[in-house]
């Protein structure tokens, strides 16, 4: 299994640079025909989600779809899909970024009761409330 940088990750999806975008998905593709796993973390995944929404102004339910599409591929594996998937879910219709979205899956997954947060507009999610 080999693991992804966000640069590399942003650059098969973007394809702005095209010396950078066609190594990165030559690698991809051969990593895929060896059946070689890509292994993308979840900080991997907060940056890439930041840098396409604040760089390249993808808008959130792209970022969810391109991400929910990720989650289905074969030979990518994610540190826990399926909170993974609830919190792409979530941040593709709520009001926090995806990280915040992914740190209340991990610590509803952990056994917490809240996250809190000084974040106004998350304490209108779910399991978010103030200090």
């Amino acid at each position: 299994m080999i693991g992804l940088d966000t640069n590399v990750l942003v650059r098969f999806l973007v394809r702005d640079d095209a010396r950078q975008s066609n190594i990165a998905a030559a690698f991809i593709e051969r990593s895929v025909s060896a059946n070689e796993d890509l292994f993308i973390c979840d900080i991997v995944v907060c940056e890439t989600a930041c840098v396409l929404s604040t760089s390249y102004k993808v808008p959130r339910t792209e970022i969810a779809r391109t991400f929910s599409e990720l989650l289905l591929a074969r030979n990518v594996v994610f540190e826990s899909a399926d909170q993974l998937s609830r919190a792409i879910a979530a941040f593709g219709h709520g009001k926090g970024d995806l990280a915040d979205c992914i740190v209340r899956e991990r610590a509803q997954g952990a056994g917490c009761d809240a996250v809190v947060t000084f974040d106004k507009d998350l304490l209108r999610e779910r399991l978010f409330r103030a200090p």
